[in-house]
């Protein structure tokens, strides 16, 4: 089989190494051309263009940017009907209706992966969509990836989902430097604030508190909503002490302040996502 990579990225260099390792016959295209260069020490064939690329492949990958990228390179590459073009970027959801609308032969398959797992075919593919189209495409996707999690016929579901992701790693990263923040202002090193991760591990609680906030059990609180905004204020005031500035307390504060005058300081404080259930 030969496989055409679009996008030679950490991700899509890591796929085309992993291609290789396989036998597989790979061509590669990147936009910014040097990039896509040294795959060829791995036998993957550089081309100038996206459409000499997928000439004559079964299938194509593609890992690009964002929507207006995956267009572009689509209309460019113009792959012959019948080829597979799985697209594993992050999109918008209404990018990736539009898609599978106008393109036949299209399938949105998101990653949770950083280049090693590309490579060693490990971490986490999305899909969803039209049911026959899905099964015909997870034995060719399975290989590629160390869980390919299937989400159901909605089309734009592995997009979503991509997206819920991404939003919860980027909110606990952020909290982790306000964490380092708060550390800071109370002169605590970052090393030694990072200790704390060695005795106590928050992510055993992820799966309980949301299962909390979906079923809506705020009456019975584990942690009161005005005790916790009371410890929020607590931290707050280090950190203004400190001089330094917190980047996302501020916003949950204001959050449950919001939902506290709304007659809920005695309940769960996972209450403050009561209004979006």
């Amino acid at each position: 089989m030969t496989i055409a990579v679009l996008g030679t990225g950490l991700l899509g260099s890591g796929f085309t190494r992993a291609f290789r390792k396989r036998g597989e016959a790979v061509h590669v295209w990147n936009r910014t051309a040097a990039r896509a260069k040294p795959l060829e020490e791995v036998g993957a064939r550089v081309f100038e263009s996206a459409a000499e690329a997928v000439r004559g492949v079964e299938r194509v990958h593609l890992l690009l940017a964002d929507d207006a990228a995956v267009e572009a390179v689509i209309e460019a590459a113009k792959p012959a009907r019948g080829t597979w073009v799985f697209d594993h970027s992050t999109t918008s959801t209404a990018g990736v209706k539009a898609r599978t609308a106008k393109y036949h032969d299209y399938q949105h398959a998101p990653v949770f992966m950083g280049p090693q797992n590309a490579a060693e075919s490990t971490g986490l593919m999305l899909i969803s969509g039209d049911r026959e189209k899905v099964e015909r495409a997870k034995p060719l996707l399975a290989p590629m990836t160390g869980k390919l999690v299937d989400l159901g016929e909605r089309v734009d579901a592995a997009a979503a989902f991509k997206l819920l992701g991404n939003l919860f790693l980027m909110a606990f990263t952020a909290g982790c430097a306000d964490m380092l923040a708060l550390a800071k202002a109370m002169g605590v090193s970052a090393k030694d604030a990072a200790t704390l991760f060695d005795h106590f591990n928050p992510g055993t609680a992820v799966g309980a508190r949301m299962k909390r906030m979906t079923d809506g059990q705020f009456e019975t609180p584990s942690w009161g909503l005005a005790m916790a905004r009371k410890d929020a204020r607590l931290m707050e005031e280090e950190a203004n002490a400190g001089h330094v500035a917190l980047a996302v307390l501020p916003a949950i504060a204001r959050r449950m302040d919001e939902v506290i005058a709304q007659g809920h300081g005695h309940h769960d404080w996972t209450v403050i996502a009561k209004d979006y259930l």
